[in-house]
């Protein structure tokens, strides 16, 4: 079956990887308590910039919220005299919350998500009783992509793959010669990310991965998280298509789908939900914004019982 969105990316790679277009130029940060990589994209030339899966912080303990890691970005896009187009998110993120409006208060940018996230909405708004005044349209989002929809950083080359499965609105961002793929690999030496939240589905996951891995061998790879697998001892967030389909300990070329399927649902069985899911789901179903005032005039998390 052809693929269209994943020739017209696969072609963007090889225009780079031939001299006939810029790369970008990539910065990352990793923030230690969410084990999160936010990762800075721009256009040498004409210093258009993207944001992709910001973070803010957030002490579960208290409540209370700051921005000491999210100004990290801002001082690196204001010294690098950056303009930045685009906040991206890769998907509604379940261990961390979202810096994005706060960042694009600062910087500017679009925010902007993959179109299921209305579906991501529909299914923790009833989790969360979120009640009628919660939009299920993504709304909260300055754009929704499509699979296949082209956009550009500055000027180089940007194109949205639906790459469902963690979750049903993951997307992966292949900008130039470099993908940002979200939750779905992780370092080859990790393995692949968990598909048992509401919504996800590990053959589907396996089938994201697979596209993903079609792409050209020397395709650079971001990463949104890394937790440091057994014997290395430093944190990483990016590789290669090649590495990972040579390496990857969980989805290297010649493993089958039903075996991917058995390992990862088997595996997933094991993990205890992230620690901040309660406070995240409800903040990034919302474009990274507080649930609004009660009538005291404060903002209050729910923690359904007895129901993930």
């Amino acid at each position: 079956m052809s693929d269209p969105a994943l020739a017209a990316a696969t072609a963007q790679i090889l225009h780079v990887e031939n001299g006939q277009a810029r790369a970008p130029v990539i910065r990352s940060f990793f923030d230690p308590a969410t084990f999160t990589a936010t990762h800075v994209v721009h256009d040498p030339l004409t210093r258009g910039a993207a944001i992709i899966d910001s973070v803010l912080d957030y002490d579960a303990a208290s409540g209370r919220t700051s921005h000491a890691t999210a100004q990290q970005v801002v001082d690196y896009v204001r010294a690098e005299g950056l303009h930045v187009e685009w906040q991206l998110e890769t998907h509604a993120h379940a261990d961390h919350l979202s810096a994005a409006p706060w960042l694009q208060a600062q910087l500017g940018g679009k925010l902007a998500i993959g179109a299921e996230i209305v579906h991501v909405q529909d299914v923790f708004g009833k989790i969360f009783n979120a009640g009628t005044e919660f939009a299920r349209d993504g709304s909260q989002f300055d754009r929704l992509f499509h699979d296949g929809d082209r956009f550009s950083v500055g000027g180089i080359d940007a194109i949205a793959l639906h790459v469902p499965g963690h979750t049903p609105a993951d997307m992966a961002f292949v900008i130039g010669d470099a993908a940002f793929i979200g939750d779905t690999l992780f370092m080859p030496d990790y393995g692949t990310a968990r598909a048992d939240f509401p919504g996800g589905d590990a053959r589907q996951l396996f089938h994201s991965i697979r596209r993903l891995m079609a792409l050209p061998d020397r395709t650079r790879l971001f990463l949104c998280h890394d937790y440091k697998a057994p014997g290395r001892d430093h944190f990483a967030w990016e590789t290669t298509i090649g590495a990972e389909r040579q390496g990857n300990i969980h989805v290297h070329d010649g493993v089958e789908e039903n075996t991917f399927t058995a390992m990862r649902t088997a595996r997933d069985a094991t993990l205890s939900l992230p620690n901040l899911i309660m406070p995240s789901v409800q903040v990034n179903m919302r474009g990274g914004r507080m649930p609004e005032p009660e009538t005291n005039g404060t903002r209050y998390i729910k923690i359904p019982i007895d129901t993930l």
